[in-house]
């Protein structure tokens, strides 16, 4: 490919990949949907095989482009107009925590654990799920936190956080995740898995292995999410 055909492939993919982002609109990255992203992907793949790729003539690659910038602006238009066409492009918001309570089902299919779950909760300053009254994992993969009103009555779910004088940690550490203990945790707070035990079943939890998440607070309390 000669160097002045290639500026000009250049020129032509650049601009035209200009003018149709500019059509198919603006949303920032932390606003954009899984279809938004693997569509932007697409055509930026599209408009550098235009630029560069000699076996493939300008005008069938204007027709990928524009082609699939149409598909893009239907889907989206079928996306404000129809809402199982939204559910199906885009998913639907998941509760992974609902009255204070790790929906455990929710996280499974959201395919995040227990660590990257605590991750996007400091994001939103919640360094300790007991925190947090309702988190919603959107479709753009943030995290909305409503966390929990401290003048609130204590509910039947809240009663499983446990305060426990003679723990101290100085921030809130994992002890039990999806029915195991974490050994390394519970030797860096100079606990032992008979203490654990003891805690759970005072709390009126035969078994460890019902407990789906707790958390050592620096407070001293023990918060507790059983299974579903």
């Amino acid at each position: 490919m000669a160097v002045y055909e290639l500026i000009i492939r250049l020129a032509i993919a650049f601009f035209t990949l200009l003018l149709l982002t500019r059509i198919l609109g603006r949303k920032e990255l932390t606003q954009m949907t899984f279809f938004n992203f693997v569509s932007g992907i697409a055509l930026g793949n599209l408009g550098v095989s235009l630029a560069i790729n000699p076996s493939i003539s300008v005008r069938n690659g204007l027709i990928g482009l524009i082609l699939w910038s149409f598909f893009t602006i239907s889907m989206g238009l079928l996306d404000i107009k129809s809402t199982r066409m939204r559910v199906a492009l885009d998913g639907q918001p998941l509760i992974l925590i609902k009255n204070g309570n790790i929906m455990e089902k929710e996280l499974r299919r959201a395919r995040l654990d227990i660590d990257e779950l605590k991750a996007l909760l400091r994001e939103k300053n919640a360094f300790s799920v007991s925190e947090v009254d309702y988190a919603i994992f959107e479709t753009s993969g943030k995290l909305s936190v409503l966390k929990k009103e401290y003048n609130q009555p204590v509910t039947k779910q809240e009663m499983n956080v446990m305060t426990i004088p003679s723990a101290f940690s100085p921030v809130s550490t994992k002890v039990i995740a999806d029915g195991r203990m974490n050994t390394a945790n519970l030797h860096k707070l100079n606990l032992t898995k008979q203490w654990v035990e003891k805690q759970i079943k005072q709390a009126g939890i035969p078994s460890v292995s019902e407990v789906f998440y707790a958390e050592l607070q620096k407070d001293g309390t023990l918060y507790i999410a059983l299974k579903e």
